[in-house]
């Protein structure tokens, strides 16, 4: 059951999104949570029977190139134990469905170079590679 996540899951939302490279705890996740959520970002997650089983992070934002609002998916993590069973894809659908429904016109998502695995589980959904991403 895909539920919206609370500041209770700091924790275990910081665990699965720290097993896709990045340095986070949740200390770190509990200290912005609230300005986080304030900023128009929310999460979803699947409870497991002791632990999350996946967590996907949103956001909608309003942008002046676009008469409706963009819904970007920012964040996807699916326990390892779990992967496979169609959590991810459960996710992303839950996701579609409640930014297209807030009046988003389009849901996009961006991927680390390096991580294939996560570009070729999008393009297996549909996603299609539409712009190209820099940062400095």
């Amino acid at each position: 059951m895909i539920r919206l996540a609370t500041r209770e899951d700091v924790g275990e939302i910081a665990r699965l999104i720290a097993l896709q490279g990045f340095e986070i705890d949740g200390t770190n996740v509990a200290a912005v949570w609230d300005a986080w959520q304030a900023e128009g970002n929310f999460a979803l997650v699947i409870p497991g029977k002791n632990s999350l089983l996946g967590v996907i992070t949103l956001h909608k934002m309003t942008v002046l190139h676009r008469p409706k609002p963009v819904g970007r998916i920012t964040s996807l993590g699916v326990d390892p134990i779990a992967q496979g069973q169609g959590y991810g894809r459960a996710l992303v659908e839950a996701a579609e469905n409640i930014l297209h429904h807030g009046g988003c016109e389009i849901v996009e998502v961006t991927s680390h170079e390096r991580r294939q695995d996560a570009q070729d589980f999008y393009r297996h959904l549909g996603f299609k590679q539409t712009s190209f991403r820099f940062a400095r």
